[in-house]
C-alpha cells in the first residue's frame, strides 16, 4: 500500500527540514510556498535575526545527516562580549568548556535544506504559489499563483508557514481554536560592521557582543564573510530613547555616540544604513488546537513564534520536525498520521509555552541584568558549579541551549535550583568548597615540584 501524501504549507526552515524528514519515511511530499525559490535571488539586507545554532538545532540537523555540512559555514559563539557605555568590555561564558552556540546565515541555511530537500525523488516544491483556502475536513487546497486559482488534494497537510500562517488564519475561523498574537514594544533593526582595512574582523568573531542599555540593547553576531550582523532592539515609541526620534542624521549620530560609542567607528555609513533598512517588529503567538480534524497540522512559528532573545525559534521548530517524525516513525496510513500529529502536539504544546515565557525573559536578562554586578556573581557560581558537578548542576541556559531536555523540565530544574541558591547562599559556598578540597585531595603536587 502506498502511503499518503504530505503536503507542507512553506518551504522555510521548518518546512524544508520536515520535507527531509517525511520523505526519509517513504512518504511523497509537495511542498507550497508563496514566495519565489531563494536561490539565486538577491538577498534583501537587514530583514532577518542573524540565527543562533543551538543543540536541539543541531541534533535535528544530524538525524538527517547534515549538521557537518552547516557546520562548515557556521561560527562558534562561546560567551557574550558586554559592552559597557565607557567602552569597557567584560566577558561571560555561555556554559562549560568547550560548548558554543553557532552563528548561521539565514541564507546558507534555508539553501542547504532546500538543496537537500530537493534531492529526493520524492519532494516536489511549487514556489510562487498561495495557499488562499484549506478544506479541513478532506484536506482540499485552494491555491492562487499569477492571477490563477484552482483546487488540489492535499492529503495530510502541515502549516510551517511562519509567525502568519496561511493554514492557521484558516483554523482560527473554527470553533473553540484559540489564538492570541502579541506585538512587544519593541522593533529591530539591522546594521553591518564590515571588515576592518587588514579584511579581519573588527570584533572579536568568538562571542556575542551585547550593547546591554537597560531597556534597550543592541547585539552584533559574525559572519564567514568577517562582517558582524548588528541589531538593535528598541522601542517603537517611548519617552526615552526610541525609533519615533530617530529621524534626522543628527538625532541618529547623536544617539550611537551617546549610548554605543564604541560601535560608531566599526560603522561610517551608520545613518545611511539606518535609513535605508527596514525597522520590523517582534510578535510572539499561542493557538491551540494545533491540529483540526484530520487533515492538518501546525508547527514551528505557525504554532508557537517567539521573540528571538533565546535564540530558540527556529531550534524549537527543528526539534518540532525531530519529535514529529519519531512520531511518524511507524505510521503508514492517513489515519495513523493524524493520531500520531494529535499525540505530538498535544505533548509539545507545554514546551513551547515554557521556551515563550524563557524567550521574554532572556530579554530583560540581556538587555538589563547582564550589566548588573550581582548577575555576573550569580553567573559566576552557577559556572563553577557546573564545572564542580557536570553531572548533576546544570544553569538554565545550558538546560535550554546545550541539551535536549524538554523546555518545560530545563525550565522548572533550573528554577528550584536558583531558589535553593537564593534562599541558601551557604549552600553555593558549601559546594564550591567541597569542589576545591575535591580538586585539592587529587592534585598531583609532586609532579609540579
Amino acid at each position: 500500500m502506498s502511503k499518503p501524501t504530505i503536503t507542507i504549507i512553506g518551504a522555510g526552515l521548518a518546512g524544508s527540514l520536515l520535507a527531509i524528514f517525511a520523505a526519509r519515511r517513504g512518504f511523497p511530499v509537495h511542498v507550497i510556498e508563496r514566495r519565489p525559490d531563494p536561490r539565486g535571488q538577491k538577498w534583501v539586507e537587514g530583514k532577518s535575526i542573524n540565527l543562533a545554532l543551538s543543540m536541539r538545532g543541531l541534533t535535528a540537523l544530524q538525524s538527517v545527516g547534515l549538521r557537518e555540512q552547516v557546520e562548515t559555514f557556521a561560527l562558534p559563539m562561546a560567551g557574550r562580549m558586554m559592552h559597557g557605555v565607557d567602552g569597557e568590555t567584560t566577558y561571560l561564558r555561555y556554559g562549560a568548556e568547550g560548548q558554543s552556540i553557532l552563528s548561521v546565515s539565514r541564507r546558507l541555511l534555508n539553501e542547504t535544506l532546500l538543496n537537500a530537500a530537493s534531492d529526493l525523488s520524492n519532494v516536489r516544491y511549487t514556489f510562487e504559489t498561495r495557499c488562499a483556502d484549506i478544506d479541513l475536513e478532506t484536506g482540499r487546497l485552494t491555491l492562487e499563483s499569477h492571477g490563477r486559482s484552482w483546487n488540489e488534494e492535499g492529503g495530510f497537510v502541515v502549516g510551517a508557514d511562519g509567525a502568519f500562517s496561511a493554514v492557521r488564519a484558516r483554523m482560527v475561523r473554527t470553533d473553540r481554536f484559540t489564538y492570541s498574537q502579541t506585538f512587544i514594544e519593541h522593533g529591530y533593526k539591522e546594521l553591518t560592521i564590515q571588515p576592518g582595512p587588514d579584511g579581519d574582523y573588527q570584533l572579536d568573531p568568538l562571542a556575542l557582543h551585547i550593547w546591554p542599555r537597560h531597556e534597550f540593547m543592541m547585539i552584533a553576531l559574525p559572519n564567514p564573510d568577517r562582517t558582524f550582523t548588528c541589531t538593535l532592539f528598541l522601542d517603537w515609541e517611548s519617552e526615552g530613547p526610541c525609533f519615533d526620534k530617530l529621524r534626522t542624521n543628527d538625532e541618529i549620530q547623536a544617539f550611537f555616540t551617546t549610548w554605543f560609542a564604541d560601535a560608531v567607528p566599526l560603522i561610517p555609513d551608520l545613518t545611511q544604513q539606518f535609513h535605508t533598512n527596514p525597522t520590523s517588529s517582534l510578535v510572539y503567538t499561542s493557538c491551540w488546537p494545533w491540529t483540526v480534524g484530520r487533515h492538518t497540522l501546525l508547527i514551528g512559528d505557525a504554532a508557537h513564534a517567539v521573540v528571538p532573545f533565546y535564540g530558540q525559534g527556529m531550534n524549537a521548530a527543528f526539534e518540532d520536525c525531530r519529535l514529529l517524525d519519531e512520531a511518524w516513525a511507524h505510521a503508514n496510513t492517513h489515519d495513523e498520521l493524524a493520531d500520531r500529529a494529535a499525540e505530538f502536539a498535544q505533548a509539545r504544546k507545554p514546551n513551547a509555552d515554557a521556551i515563550r515565557d524563557l524567550a521574554l525573559y532572556n530579554f530583560i536578562e540581556m538587555r538589563s541584568r547582564v550589566a548588573d554586578p550581582a548577575f555576573l556573581h550569580r553567573r559566576a557560581t552557577e559556572q563553577a558549579l557546573m564545572k564542580a558537578f557536570p553531572e548533576t548542576f546544570s544553569d538554565l541556559y545550558s538546560y535550554v541551549s546545550f541539551s535536549n531536555v524538554p523546555y518545560v523540565e530545563a525550565q522548572r530544574t533550573a528554577r528550584a535550583q536558583g531558589e535553593a541558591l537564593d534562599a541558601h547562599p551557604e549552600l553555593g559556598l558549601g559546594l564550591l568548597s567541597l569542589a576545591l578540597m575535591r580538586q585539592l585531595a587529587t592534585a598531583d603536587f609532586g609532579a609540579r615540584v
